[in-house]
């Protein structure tokens, strides 16, 4: 008997039955069906792309990138629901690359159009226009979208499964599939006689696959409480494997040291004293840098920093002022969008309107992930064998087999857990690398580490950019808004690595945070523009929504600061009208943290809202004046995902996200000098700490949408507008740049 692990190395069809877009059987949504990418061996049995049977039980198939945001517990207890099993009895594996595990969550993102606006007959296209996923091979862990990919594909999977080995019960005893029920893990008739599903699972391979209706939600059991996390134990004690601590027989250490100029290249190296070092076996060059390998990870990260290298400096801008030059000059030129024009926002402003302008800028920022970048690649000569904690593992799987010269089908990809990812473990360098010198070492396992400065020194960062906005209120309200931004693309960086090209047209990503927010101003328009600069820029936590959250929800403050109008109040005047699921969201917040609209001598109180990835979310920070300094005192949060499925795990990614949002806005930065980054590690590139983080954090999930939306990652947007506005409440002082903690004097 093998193991599960050996089942996701193959391909197999049961029959004449294929599975589209990792559903289960019969649910066909594109005319050519994707293979189901699990194969069994004797005794093992594959009921779906989800759903793998042994004799030691039931084992739930996730192919999404488990970062530490549960979604390993959440898809198995999606599947569990309908299998009337207890998710702890389920094994969980990662599973293989294979397009049947194309991500079906991100259709909807493609219009360019406000989530909270979209149309019944828009959803229902999204859902078809997802399956270019599957063309595109998007097996891809982002965008806040597993949940949204998962919802109906597991329970579907689950009850598909269910309903097959019910049928090879009822051929088995002799009785109609409807006399039976399931409980525990076993198909139960009405004499009482029990068959496990494993006792079933042979019989059931062979069966035409079921294709049930789900459960009523009032039947739920599952979805809705929260659940015990799949990961907790292993992590807790030690014996998680995550990418960095895999280890096998014979493996060897290198660290890799890339030219630390933007864009550079290497002319030549020196390695004699890295070779003097012991534990220390030989240099390797990798094109723009060199990997040291050793028989331990310190002598190697040692030898790394020995070699001698002569580096090319790259052809991008040098200084941060000469790179922010630029994305002002982007300004100057033709806007890439207009995704936001309603009204007349270059018309006389009415008599008595009061004109509100700022300009604002945000930083670069490394998505800092807890496990530093790493991959273990073993290459065979005819085969290669690579572990990479990615969040793409189809195209992570192509370019290792392009870096040693053979077809895909001959990689195989082992997808580990992973030290935190934020959008950074999406890009496939360093896997890439770890391929490339896998091929020079044929035969040996070899380990290529990176550091935290080789990590935060190569990032693919959150882009820079500069927010200019012009607006009027009048009467208490706002008439008019009009909002430019510039900066570089995350989006058609992502994709151009990913998919080998970046689409033309308005980039919705550069502008949303900004131009999909739910406010009914009469004159409004938001224009976004591009900047070619050249630095490495990428999705980071939340994209575009990270910066201009920022920007669009202090502007709102400066304006309801200039109306005269208490800055929750102003808000809601213009969103009630617009979306009441958004304004909910806000009334919430609101009462949670019993808003006044004034705050004592001393307290500082700040309100930020942000609609995105489809879920409205509101922050309230308290911010109070000690003598060691300025202190998060207080924060709260409330939003709507849809449907809260595991409500614990739902307020932990509300919790980390604003305080991923909050270490972002106090303290982090990437400055350039010499046409390198700056930062290095955590001493220059700080993070809120616990002991300054908020003392308490009150978090409100409501359940108003018709649909479920994601959670990974809303919660990041409107912290550090709220953070900003509470110091304005605070200190009269408006912070118009990042990070705050250069302006403030901050409790440390």
């Amino acid at each position: 008997m093998s193991r599960i692990g050996k089942i996701a190395r193959r391909t197999f069809l049961i029959g004449s039955a294929a599975v589209v877009g990792g559903v289960a059987f019969g649910v066909y949504v594109a005319r050519k069906p994707a293979p189901n990418p699990l194969t069994p061996e004797d005794g093992e049995v594959a009921l779906n792309p989800f759903v793998v049977i042994d004799e030691k039980g039931v084992t739930i198939i996730v192919p999404k990138a488990e970062m530490g945001q549960g979604v390993q517990t959440t898809w198995a207890t999606l599947a569990a629901e309908e299998l009337d099993m207890d998710p702890a009895d389920l094994r969980i594996e990662h599973g293989p690359p294979g397009k049947a595990y194309y991500n079906r969550g991100m259709g909807t993102q493609l219009f360019p159009t406000a989530d909270y606006k979209l149309s019944g007959w828009q959803e229902t296209l999204g859902g078809y226009l997802s399956v270019a996923g599957k063309l595109l091979d998007g097996q891809i862990t982002g965008g806040s979208t597993s949940m949204v990919d998962g919802f109906d594909k597991m329970r579907q999977a689950g009850a598909s499964a269910r309903e097959t080995l019910k049928e090879a019960a009822a051929q088995r005893l002799g009785v109609a599939r409807s006399k039976l029920k399931t409980e525990g893990g076993a198909v139960i008739a009405p004499d009482g006689t029990r068959l496990t599903y494993v006792d079933l699972a042979l019989e059931a391979a062979v069966l035409e696959p079921e294709t049930p209706r789900l459960r009523n939600p009032r039947d739920w059991k599952l979805i809705g409480q929260s659940q015990p996390r799949h990961d907790q134990a292993p992590k807790a004690t030690g014996t998680a494997q995550f990418s960095i601590d895999v280890r096998l027989p014979g493996m060897k250490f290198a660290a890799l040291k890339r030219n630390p100029h933007q864009g550079g290249t290497m002319a030549g190296f020196d390695d004699t004293e890295a070779l003097k070092l012991p534990g220390v076996e030989k240099v390797v060059g990798l094109g723009d840098g060199v990997a040291v390998i050793a028989n331990n990870s310190w002598s190697a990260m040692q030898g790394a920093e020995a070699v001698v290298i002569d580096w090319v400096k790259g052809t991008h801008p040098e200084t941060t002022d000469e790179i922010y030059a630029e994305i002002a000059r982007a300004m100057e030129g033709e806007a890439n969008s207009t995704m936001l024009e309603r009204g007349d926002v270059t018309a006389p402003l009415p008599e008595r309107a009061v004109e509100v302008t700022a300009e604002y800028s945000v930083p670069y920022l490394s998505h800092a992930q807890m496990e530093p970048l790493s991959a273990t690649a073993l290459f065979h000569g005819d085969r290669l064998e690579i572990w990479s904690g990615n969040q793409a593992p189809i195209h992570s799987r192509k370019v290792a087999a392009e870096e040693v010269g053979l077809e895909v089908e001959a990689v195989e990809m082992h997808t580990t857990l992973m030290g935190g990812g934020f959008g950074r473990r999406g890009f496939l360098d360093f896997t890439r690398y770890a391929a490339r010198l896998a091929a020079k070492m044929p035969g040996e396992p070899v380990q290529l580490l990176w550091s935290r400065e080789e990590d935060m020194g190569h990032g693919y960062y959150r882009p820079g950019a500069i927010g200019s906005f012009r607006g009027a209120v009048k009467d208490g309200r706002a008439v008019m808004l009009d909002g430019r931004i510039a900066g570089q693309s995350a989006t058609a960086s992502f994709m151009k690595i990913l998919f080998g090209f970046a689409p033309s047209g308005p980039d919705k990503g550069h502008v949303e945070g900004a131009f999909d927010q739910p406010y009914g101003i009469p004159n409004a328009r938001i224009r976004g523009y591009l900047a070619d600069v050249g630095v490495p820029v990428g999705p980071w936590r939340s994209v575009g929504s990270s910066v201009n959250a920022f920007f669009f929800d202090s502007f709102l403050d400066e304006m309801a600061h200039a109306a005269g109008t208490d800055p929750l109040a102003f808000r809601l005047d213009l969103m009630r009208g617009e979306d009441s699921r958004s304004a909910k969201v806000l009334e919430a917040v609101g009462d949670a943290c019993n808003w006044t609209g004034t705050t004592p001598e001393g307290v500082g109180r700040g309100v930020g809202f942000c609609y995105s990835f489809g879920t409205p979310v509101a922050e309230v920070i308290e911010v109070q004046q000690t003598d060691a300094g300025i202190k998060i005192a207080k924060a709260w949060i409330a939003a709507d995902p849809g449907r809260a499925i595991d409500p614990q795990n739902v307020r932990a990614q509300l919790f980390g996200g604003m305080a991923y949002g909050l270490s972002a806005a106090l303290h982090q930065q990437i400055t350039f000098a010499d046409g390198a980054a700056e930062q290095q590690n955590f001493y220059d590139y700080d993070a809120i700490r616990m002991h300054t983080m908020p003392e308490v954090v009150d978090i409100r999930i409501l359940e108003n949408g018709h649909r479920i939306s994601g959670i990974g990652e809303p919660g990041t947007p409107p912290a550090a507008s709220a953070l900003a506005n509470a110091l304005y409440d605070l200190t009269g002082v408006r912070a118009r740049r990042l990070p705050l903690a250069d302006q403030f004097d901050f409790a440390i």
